[in-house]
């Protein structure tokens, strides 16, 4: 389709296009340990979006969801990545999803714990990533249980060990890779919950802003882009979601 100046004006009011991109999720993106360059699935995708539009990209990028989400709400980023949460909603336009990813739980393997079932239980602690889709969705879920919080998600694990608290939660090849650096602990079999990972934009930007952006996202799956990224990047367990008329 024809990029009008108002659309890209509507997607960058700087004259720049800035991504919000969370080092968070170790499924969507990375940083190069040698170089320092960030990239990704989430980076790719912003990548696409820049050259559509015909705009320069910045990469504004975040240790933690919770920052990433502050900055697209404040209008300090145009756009970002993020699992879709009725409390991120507020302040945030999502797409549908393009990514569906696997919450889990790890305990240690002396842990009483068998199921995802009977971690909601008085006298539980369970560690998850301030801010975190998974923050989120357990402080609504969880009855008896008490939730404690690490700065961001990649540190839960060294917070679950250091403070000796009995359930880690978390993105499922995170915690799969914090196994090899700690032994001595297990994934509860299964998955507590399933993110809808999806872009946004700022409430506040137009009707036609986020109907392209919504456009785009379901483009970005049909034609196998995002099946690709993940293949290219060797992400595993997570799958391309649904075409969003397909969604129940």
């Amino acid at each position: 389709m024809n990029i009008s100046d108002a659309l890209r004006s509507d997607f960058a009011p700087s004259g720049r296009l800035r991504a919000a991109i969370n080092l968070g999720n170790p499924i969507l993106t990375h940083r190069h340990a040698a170089t320092g360059e960030v990239g990704g699935v989430s980076v790719d995708l912003a990548r696409e979006l820049a050259q559509r539009l015909g705009l320069e990209l910045d990469l504004v990028v975040f240790d933690a969801a919770g920052k990433s989400v502050e900055a697209v709400t404040a209008e300090q980023a145009d756009f970002g990545f993020f699992a879709v949460d009725p409390v991120r909603g507020q302040g945030i336009a999502f797409t549908a999803p393009y990514v569906l990813i696997e919450g889990s739980y790890l305990v240690r393997d002396a842990s009483p714990l068998q199921s995802n079932d009977e971690v909601d239980r008085a006298g539980t602690r369970v560690v998850v990533g301030l801010g975190s889709a998974y923050d989120l969705y357990l402080t609504r879920e969880l009855k008896a249980a008490t939730i404690e919080r690490a700065p961001t998600s990649p540190t839960v694990v060294d917070v679950f060990v250091q403070t000796q608290a009995d359930v880690a939660a978390g993105v499922k090849q995170q915690l799969e890779a914090d196994l090899l650096r700690f032994p001595g602990y297990r994934l509860l079999p299964g998955r507590f919950m399933v993110i809808q990972q999806a872009m946004g934009l700022p409430r506040g930007r137009s009707a036609a802003a986020v109907a392209y952006l919504k456009a785009f996202v379901e483009e970005m799956k049909t034609s196998g882009f995002v099946a690709r990224a993940l293949q290219r990047h060797g992400i595993e367990g997570a799958s391309v979601a649904p075409d969003a008329d397909a969604e129940v």
